[in-house]
């Protein structure tokens, strides 16, 4: 089984802008963490990984409020940032779906 890079930053961008609440960032993190599970497994089916990309996107899409409520959303910053992490994941396990389709439920 191959292992994520440990040295990778997950949502390095949101990490590093206090305009994130560091406990959201972490709910966002977590939901990437299951996709990196799933694929350290040997995953390699697409229509299974798009299905937990689209879990993981929902899961992150109910989210909002918390952001709202916390002076914060998911914007530009975050998107790209998410964005960014997801497609990183996907290339180092070899997986070809593109970012556009693998955030394909999102509503941010």
């Amino acid at each position: 089984m191959k292992r994520f890079d440990e040295g990778y930053v997950l949502l390095a961008d949101m990490v590093s802008d206090s305009y994130y609440p560091p406990f959201l960032v972490e709910k966002v993190r977590g939901e990437i963490l299951s996709l990196i599970r799933l694929l350290e497994e040997g995953e390699t089916d697409r229509e299974a990984i798009q299905k937990e990309l689209d879990r993981m996107t929902r899961a992150i899409n109910d989210l909002k409020e918390e952001f709202d409520e916390n002076d914060s959303e998911i914007e530009t910053v975050a998107r790209e940032s998410i964005a960014v992490t997801v497609g990183d994941i996907l290339g180092w396990f070899g997986i070809d779906i593109d970012t556009e389709t693998a955030l394909r439920e999102r509503d941010w």
